[in-house]
């Protein structure tokens, strides 16, 4: 057994780290350099001691301190967050979110890639409460007519939107002489979100959100799925805000620094 593998007992740790984590926690909070008053003010403590932190911090390369005075990060942190990014799984490192979020909401929970054939489903999540929902894991949505393919299709790029549309009849739902709708999708950027109330399968709402990695692209599309007699759609909703909260901590997780 290592020092890490019995969570039940409180591990002592150095008072001094600590501290010099808060500093961390508040640069990255912050999204932007800092000067060493701001950055101490944001961390709680007097800048005598958070110039002490500082120090040791731009010596062993986590951060960097630029010509007018302002803490960045450093080599190190940026070869540490490289690290991760390519660690990541987005469906594993979803995975408890995905959960919670069933459970909170008492709804089906779907998470869909782009496969090579479009937007894929590879993880459900079903709800406790009988629905009658025609998705299983390997479902590929269509682009126009389902909540999840519409959100994949709003962030794409035109190119490989016009690729994937012309076979957009062989997925679920898909209808011969199915169209992009640009406005709709211009929509469903701004709002962060797309709605499916009773389509394709009747009596069957959809909320549907992405998931952005570090680049900015869709890595992860996922969708609250319910009953209409007991499903909110309202964008300002509970179930919206759960669901778009969610994505939102996901993208964060992903390298997302900034809202797309």
């Amino acid at each position: 057994m290592t020092i890490f593998e019995d969570d039940a007992r409180p591990q002592r740790g150095i008072n001094a780290l600590d501290a010099t984590g808060d500093l961390l926690r508040a640069l990255v909070a912050a999204g932007e350099p800092l000067t060493l008053r701001d950055l101490a003010a944001a961390a709680g403590m007097p800048p005598a001691k958070a110039f002490a932190h500082l120090v040791s911090l731009v010596k062993v390369g986590l951060l960097a301190r630029d010509d007018a005075g302002l803490f960045h990060s450093g080599p190190l942190s940026r070869e540490l967050g490289l690290i991760a990014l390519q660690r990541l799984s987005p469906i594993r490192d979803a995975e408890a979110e995905i959960v919670a979020l069933a459970a909170s909401t008492s709804m089906t929970v779907a998470a869909a890639v782009l496969g090579p054939l479009g937007p894929t489903v590879i993880r459900l999540e079903e709800s406790a409460r009988p629905q009658h929902v025609s998705l299983r894991v390997g479902t590929v949505m269509s682009l126009v007519n389902t909540a999840i393919g519409r959100v994949y299709a709003a962030h794409l790029p035109a190119d490989m939107l016009a690729s994937l549309m012309q076979q957009d009849t062989i997925r679920l739902a898909g209808t011969d002489g199915a169209k992009a709708d640009a406005a709709r999708f211009d929509d469903i950027r701004k709002r962060g979100l797309d709605t499916a109330l009773g389509a394709p399968v009747p009596g069957i709402h959809t909320l549907a959100a992405p998931v952005f990695d570090h680049t900015g692209s869709v890595c992860l599309v996922i969708a609250l799925i319910g009953s209409a007699g007991g499903f909110d759609s309202a964008e300002n909703g509970p179930l919206a805000h759960a669901l778009v909260a969610a994505t939102r901590r996901l993208s964060w997780r992903f390298g997302l620094m900034e809202e797309s």
